[in-house]
């Protein structure tokens, strides 16, 4: 009796196992190479061989969650368009005298890339074609063929050149990928300049998950004449540099070697500056915590997905915010609460540092501003002292832009952003004490606060007379604005 019962539990436990291992899902299957021919642009296209991939990246076109994201409230379903200027209005002041100064929304996603340029006010794309290099897969071809007619061209002439299907196409498959087997490549001279100046070459699979990213989310300069105007396509301030080593220091004094990389005159100061674009490469790649484990930013940005039976990346590149921190889970056990409140912790700190390091530099501005007034009534500053105050100046200037610029509020980079915003406050209050002096020096009195004038900068701007949105502030997170700037 005792021998059937047994043998009945192992018959049992034998049907359970093969019922378990039939319900099972199956394992998901790596995505078939298919052929795209050589130098096939339209993503359509591609999306016939890799319709999956086409499909998740087509859905970069739709809004995201609203109110996941506390400091990059970009294209979300609020149908909010933000503005960076309200954000930080400050950066209204400093500026003032060019594009930047004039529109500066949060962008939506890269299916919107080149549609945003279009629609943002014309001082944004002055230079001409120039300033597609990132926004269209044409430009590399385009540049080789066309050069410098292409490249100076208004810049909607210069949109025109592309075929009329790909007249509002932002980046695509051929930006990123081989179409014989779909590995990955840049698709951008700059970048391929840049890395042989900061000496990678080879790089491995993982990092080109990184430089694939890294073509377009790096910082430029329009290389110009004496004129200002444009002398080729854009160029990496990347002298001196290594890989895994790009810091703010060697970008600063790469911009200020000479004229060329000067882009636009200041209008409170007067001074002829260069500007940093989008530096998620370089922020990134400065040693951070998930540099130096490994992690790419397609990991976090582009997490594998299962679609149907196959594992692919998810094309639908957004912030691990947006969604529910379902990339950080890859590799992190804690709860996506416990994740997001790390996340909101330091991009609370960096955004109180930027604030205070983008007051103190205003401030800094408006001092050089009354000197030059000053100037025009016959007072002669010191030259020494100015001269420094104004590199002083700069200095902070450029921090301030590199931070504000890059595109995670200091989260790529925690330990980074707060040596780059704790400089430029010195920076700031180094150059602002000269100038007190040099103004004290020919008996000119200036009050303890400085008037900042922030509506002159912050309403009717540009063609579409833009104006101060008060509801999109992002002041101290920590309640402490009075006290570093002069708003109430």
């Amino acid at each position: 009796m005792a021998r059937k019962n047994i043998f009945a539990i192992v018959v049992m436990m034998a049907v359970a196992a093969a019922l378990l291992w039939a319900c099972a899902p199956e394992k998901p299957e790596p995505v078939k190479i298919g052929q795209i021919p050589e130098g096939e642009f339209d993503p359509e296209v591609w999306g016939k061989v890799y319709p999956l991939h086409f499909e998740s990246w087509l859905k970069t076109k739709d809004p995201k969650p609203a109110g996941l994201s506390k400091y990059r409230r970009g294209w979300d379903t609020d149908g909010v368009v933000y503005d960076r200027l309200s954000e930080l209005p400050f950066s209204a002041l400093l500026y003032n005298g060019w594009g930047f100064g004039i529109e500066y929304n949060e962008p939506r996603g890269h299916y919107y890339a080149l549609i945003d340029q279009i629609e943002v006010d014309p001082s944004r794309t002055k230079a001409g074609g120039v300033c597609l290099a990132c926004k269209n897969p044409y430009h590399k071809t385009y540049t080789e063929t066309h050069g410098m007619k292409y490249l100076t061209a208004p810049f909607l002439e210069a949109v025109a050149m592309f075929p009329e299907k790909m007249q509002r196409s932002g980046p695509a498959c051929i930006d990123c990928h081989t179409p014989d087997s779909m590995g990955l490549r840049p698709n951008k001279t700059h970048l391929e300049k840049g890395l042989a100046r900061i000496g990678k070459d080879n790089p491995g699979h993982q990092e080109m998950r990184i430089i694939a990213c890294g073509q377009c989310h790096c910082t430029y300069f329009v290389p110009r004449d004496k004129e200002k105007k444009v002398a080729g396509d854009i160029n990496l301030p990347w002298t001196g540099s290594a890989w895994g080593n790009i810091p703010i220091e060697n970008i600063i004094t790469d911009l200020l070697t000479d004229y060329q990389r000067v882009e636009w005159t200041q209008a409170v100061t007067g001074l002829d500056l260069p500007y940093i674009r989008h530096p998620e490469f370089e922020f990134f790649t400065r040693q951070s915590t998930h540099f130096n484990a490994g992690v790419a930013c397609a990991d976090c940005h582009m997490p594998y997905t299962r679609a149907g039976s196959y594992k692919i990346s998810d094309h639908n590149v957004t912030s691990p915010l947006k969604r529910e921190m379902a990339a950080c889970a890859q590799c992190h056990t804690e709860s996506a609460t416990w994740l997001k409140n790390q996340v909101l912790t330091i991009q609370d700190r960096t955004a109180s540092l930027l604030n205070r390091a983008g007051y103190a530099t205003a401030a800094a501005a408006k001092l050089i501003e009354r000197v030059h007034a000053e100037q025009k009534n016959g007072f002669v500053p010191d030259p020494a002292l100015y001269e420094k105050a104004v590199e002083l100046y700069k200095n902070a200037f450029l921090r301030v832009v590199f931070i504000g610029a890059e595109n995670s509020m200091g989260f790529h980079n925690p330990s980074e952003a707060g040596r780059v915003m704790g400089d430029a406050i010195r920076f700031a209050s180094k150059s602002e004490g000269l100038l007190r002096q040099i103004l004290a020096s020919g008996g000119i009195s200036v009050p303890e606060k400085i008037d900042l004038e922030l509506a002159k900068y912050l309403d009717n701007r540009g063609a579409k007379k833009l104006m101060f949105k008060k509801d999109q502030e992002m002041p101290d997170p920590f309640g402490l604005e009075a006290a570093f700037t002069n708003l109430p």
